[in-house]
Parts: C-alpha cells; sequence; structure tokens
C-alpha cells in the first residue's frame, strides 16, 4: 500500500493486514477494548474494512495509531476508530489519520462520509470538515455487549 511520510517522525500508511496486538493495544487506549472480545476477529475487520489506516513510529516501528473506514466502496463512507497512543496525541496525528481515510474515500468517488463523534472529538472532526446532521440521531443496537 502506499505510504504518506509525514512530519513528527511518524508515517501513515494503509494496510489490508496488521499485527492484532498492535490494534489491540490501541483499541485498550481508547477505552474501546472488552476482556471478552476476541483478537482473532482484528484480521478479518481490518481486511474487510474499506481503508484501514496505521500510523507508525519511523524510529522505532512501534504502531501509534490507527483508524478505519467502512464502506461498499460506491456510495456512503463511515470513518470510525480513530486512536492515537496516548504518547503521541495532541501532535496532530489524528487529523492525518482522519485526512488519509477521507483521501481514500473521495479516490473512489465516495462523496457522503459521516462519522459518529463522541462529545469530546465533536471539535476535532468539524475541523476536519465534519457538520453535525440536524434531525438525526445516532443509534445502535445493544446486542452482543
Amino acid at each position: 500500500m502506499r505510504a504518506m511520510r509525514t512530519a513528527g517522525g511518524v508515517t501513515v500508511r494503509l494496510v489490508r493486514e496488521h499485527p492484532a496486538e498492535a490494534i489491540v493495544r490501541l483499541y485498550r487506549s481508547g477505552g474501546w477494548w472488552r476482556d471478552h472480545y476476541d483478537p482473532a476477529h482484528i484480521p478479518p475487520m481490518i481486511l474487510g474494512s474499506f481503508a484501514f489506516a496505521v500510523a507508525l513510529d519511523d524510529s522505532t516501528g512501534e504502531t501509534v495509531g490507527m483508524g478505519r473506514c467502512i464502506s461498499d466502496g460506491a456510495s456512503d463512507a463511515y470513518i470510525q476508530d480513530v486512536v492515537v497512543d496516548p504518547a503521541f496525541r495532541g501532535q496532530g496525528l489524528g487529523r492525518r489519520l482522519v485526512d488519509r481515510l477521507l483521501e481514500q474515500c473521495r479516490g473512489a468517488g465516495i462523496l457522503w462520509i459521516g462519522v459518529i463523534a463522541e462529545p469530546d472529538s465533536v471539535a476535532f472532526y468539524e475541523k476536519a470538515g465534519f457538520l453535525p446532521l440536524p434531525g438525526h440521531v445516532a443509534m445502535r443496537y445493544p446486542g452482543g455487549e
């Protein structure tokens, strides 16, 4: 996959596979991983995503950020699971991950791109160009939690 060299010694790259333990670590740092989740689901999740971006520290090779986009590749797309290692936050890395995912969507002709933002990340997504959807409510089916 094509890599994008970024300032600060971090490379953002689209991948079709990546070590599950690195992804689980990032999910944990975001507070999104539960003990009953199965790490074996990570490889098919990456492969099944329209785009899966990782950020790699150039000096260590460590995975320090990730984000993914879900889409059929022709219509709507949804960005989710954007998380940056706490030691690398505040340096614009999350924005670079989102920009890479948006670039991939736009390159495929996908123009409707959504995200469900946690309350403390609304400003982050607004700076990336996202707007609230007045009159809409994000919903989730809780089965399996």
